[in-house]
């Protein structure tokens, strides 16, 4: 997400962090440039109009243009307003009532909405302890009633079973009774989209907010739609109380208009964004993280986090005391450490929060390929457990049938069986306290800019 205002962004950034002083031509320069990624990012006018306006007040303020590194300064401000205009820290659900606490999902057709309701319920479930039920008020679309009792099924929460032409208060209605006597913490109401904000849509949703009476009514939007996002959720927020947003595709939306428009339009806070297809891919929204991820500062809180939630640390811990004892790293380990890369997003989601990374060259980044690690998964998963244990024994023959059921090529293996003899003698060293020297040789060998 925000590539490509990041990158320009970015160079507008190295260029005004090299000047030696800030005067109000340069300022000038810099913020014509900031304005320019921001429209190109497909952020609403009004709002680029705004910060324009408040990043320059601010930089020729004279803690500013007197600064001793008047380039960093100027950086802290657009990181700062950058982090303001998207809500300045994170807001969280508001659950603080008698259960089961109610949360109404709104939102246009294909923004993902009955996926979210599952994300978000899998996330109260498993980060807030919560027992959830879920239920469709979508009756126009009873494929839509099914996909939410097979989401509801895969992150095992209760769902409250609907059917189309049913009248929807009614479900909502007898959705809640249900959810009051197995004492559930909250109920989740999916309601139906449409192609287009229409009066019979915005209607039925007032009359279910009615008859509920959530704690928290959620706005679900693509941000793939750029400004337009923020238009739809002005609309929607019109006719309804709207609480928060929650933003679908995120990983997908190269731009960002949307997170940058959303907050300051409709005066609701960004509350989750959605980062892939998968059922946990959902993130709660922190503003001052996400800006810092915008300028390339990277979001190590973000990425420790996750770690800590997705790594497996009972295997880490014994691979830690296997490598001490010298036991090794074969090629079971180097499978299990690519596999947990990858349920952390992979190769570009981890470099996407490291500080530094936007200084790579293109063509670094470009290197930044998931696909190479499948393959060398797929390549692993075709030996036989005594091979991946005692990866010598792979030779000609073997080669071939490893690459035949992999569906790579012989060079691909040999770059694999290459590649883990090398970190298998990083490690060795490793365990032999020579975690200064790998230090310094990783160093040379990495381009300019790594953070090391």
């Amino acid at each position: 997400m925000f590539d490509n205002l990041s990158s320009r962004l970015n160079q507008t950034i190295r260029n005004i962090s090299g000047k030696a002083r800030l005067t109000e031509d340069n300022i000038k320069d810099a913020l014509r440039e900031v304005r320019m990624a921001l429209l190109e990012a497909d952020v609403a006018l009004p709002v680029v109009k705004e910060f324009i306006a408040e990043v320059k007040e601010r930089a020729m303020g004279a803690d500013v243009l007197q600064s001793i590194s008047p380039g960093q300064a100027f950086i802290k401000i657009v990181n700062d307003e950058l982090a303001q205009v998207m809500g300045d820290k994170n807001e969280s659900l508001n659950l603080a009532t008698q259960p089961p606490a109610v949360i109404l999902m709104a939102g246009l057709q294909g923004a993902g909405k009955t996926t979210t309701v599952g994300k978000l319920a899998r996330f109260l479930k498993e980060k807030e302890g919560k027992s959830v039920m879920v239920v469709s008020c979508d009756i126009y679309r009873p494929a839509a009633i099914k996909q939410l009792e097979t989401v509801a099924g895969q992150v095992d929460v209760d769902f409250y079973p609907s059917k189309a032409g049913q009248p929807v208060t009614e479900i909502a209605r007898n959705a809640l009774d249900t959810a009051k006597k197995q004492f559930k913490d909250v109920l989740i109401v999916d309601t139906a989209g449409r192609m287009h904000i229409d009066e019979e849509m915005m209607g039925e949703i007032q009359m279910i907010h009615q008859q509920v009476s959530p704690v928290e009514t959620l706005f679900v939007v693509d941000s793939m739609t750029g400004q337009d996002a923020a238009n739809t959720a002005r609309a929607f927020n019109d006719a309804l109380p709207l609480t928060g947003v929650i933003l679908t595709k995120a990983d997908g939306d190269a731009r960002g208009g949307a997170a940058l428009s959303v907050r300051r339009i409709t005066d609701k806070p960004i509350k989750f964004m959605g980062m892939g297809e998968k059922l946990d891919a959902l993130e709660p929204f922190y503003p001052d993280r996400v800006a810092s991820r915008i300028l390339g500062m990277g979001d190590v809180v973000s990425l420790v986090e996750e770690a800590q939630d997705k790594i497996d640390h009972d295997k880490a811990a014994k691979l830690a005391t296997k490598i001490k004892k010298g036991k090794g790293f074969d090629l079971n380990d180097l499978r299990d450490q690519l596999t947990q890369m990858q349920n952390m997003g992979g190769l570009g989601a981890l470099m996407d929060k490291l500080p530094g990374t936007a200084n790579l060259p293109e063509h670094v980044k470009a290197q930044a390929d998931d696909s190479q690690f499948r393959r060398m998964v797929a390549i692993i998963n075709s030996m036989t457990p005594k091979e991946r244990r005692f990866p010598a024994i792979i030779k000609g023959s073997r080669k071939k049938r490893i690459a035949m059921g992999s569906g790579t090529q012989v060079q691909d293996v040999n770059r694999l069986l290459k590649q883990h003899m090398q970190m298998a003698k990083a490690m060795k060293k490793f365990s032999k306290g020579g975690m200064g020297k790998m230090m310094q040789m990783m160093k040379g060998k990495m381009p300019p800019g790594m953070p090391f």
